[in-house]
């Protein structure tokens, strides 16, 4: 088992994200992963700063895509962040968000072809390979691409961890990635999506699969406060979820819609006063250290390998970290 952390260069400049993976790592927390939304400041710069002053963590962004970056633009940082750490570098992927990729005038379509050929075309660059036009792929037919003038990571290469949610986005995940990060925090979502994962793999022969948790984790030592701070995020979890997803979970359909109109108003007082304990216990993992220590566990007994402490980490961020590491790491 190993543990990660997720920061959010947005409610965080990049000095205190650096300084809380300082701390993160002095608790035996392993990973830290940094969000990449085009609206907060960019993940890459804040990585390189991590690397710099830390010196076990291991760290990527969490997660890239191929619609805002190219394969090329990600194998070039990536080999240059593996470089700056001494080859403590991870990269999470997956296919863009859906939600903001329009805004952004770009067409999210065939996502799972485009991560998948993106995947082919980094590794292969990592490798040190000259990628040379075939006319088999649709989206990245590299012709002549090389790094020349990056460090590349040798043989060990660098972990790629694929970001999946929907069957097809887990299936390619255990099928190319080294590991995959699963937006959720609740046991019946991986003993739903793990035997997907695990089936691709062992199809493709693959020998291992790092399985990340990406919780969305709350922990004080009030378990009032705890669950008071992750509301929101369950509530944006909660409505942005498709109905089978609320119906694992025997969430109230009427409710969730509430919640969803209350957030389109930016009503956060209402939204606060319609996310229950349902809605908290299906989207987070929200209590004291001896509740988070077993919603841990039980993480852990359903397959999980990684857990990664995500936002909002609790109503101090810094007192979360020490909590963390002195009771559930």
């Amino acid at each position: 088992m190993s543990y990660g952390i997720e920061f959010v260069p947005g409610n965080v400049n990049v000095k205190q994200v650096v300084n809380y993976c300082k701390l993160a790592e002095s608790k035996d927390i392993d990973f830290a992963w940094i969000t990449n939304h085009y609206n907060n400041r960019h993940c890459y710069p804040t990585l390189a700063a991590i690397a710099m002053e830390t010196d076990t963590l291991k760290m990527g962004p969490g997660i890239m895509n191929t619609f805002t970056d190219t394969p090329a633009a990600i194998a070039s940082f990536m080999a240059t962040l593996n470089e700056i750490s001494d080859g403590r570098a991870v990269l999470g992927i997956g296919p863009g968000d859906l939600s903001t990729l329009p805004k952004l005038a770009i067409e999210p379509t065939k996502p799972v072809a485009r991560l998948q050929e993106g995947v082919v075309q980094i590794r292969a660059l990592l490798s040190g390979e000259e990628v040379k036009k075939t006319g088999d792929m649709e989206f990245f037919d590299y012709d002549g691409a090389k790094l020349t003038g990056v460090t590349l990571p040798g043989k060990k290469g660098i972990p790629i961890y694929i970001g999946a949610q929907g069957p097809k986005m887990l299936e390619l995940a255990g099928t190319i990635g080294d590991g995959s990060l699963i937006n959720a925090s609740n046991p019946k979502d991986f003993e739903a999506a793990i035997p997907i994962i695990k089936k691709a793999q062992e199809a493709a022969g693959r020998k291992s699969h790092d399985v990340g948790a990406y919780t969305a984790m709350s922990i004080d030592q009030s378990e009032k406060k705890a669950r008071n701070a992750a509301k929101i995020v369950a509530a944006f979890i909660a409505a942005g979820s498709p109905p089978p997803l609320l119906q694992r979970h025997g969430l109230d359909m009427n409710n969730v819609a509430k919640i969803k109109e209350a957030l389109s108003r930016f009503d956060f007082k209402a939204v606060g006063g319609l996310v229950g304990d349902a809605e908290i216990d299906a989207f987070t993992i929200a209590g004291t250290p001896e509740i988070v220590k077993q919603k841990c566990d039980d993480l852990m007994a359903a397959g999980v390998t990684q857990i990664i402490f995500g936002s909002p980490l609790g109503p101090d961020m810094t007192n979360s970290i020490r909590l963390l590491g002195k009771y559930v790491v």
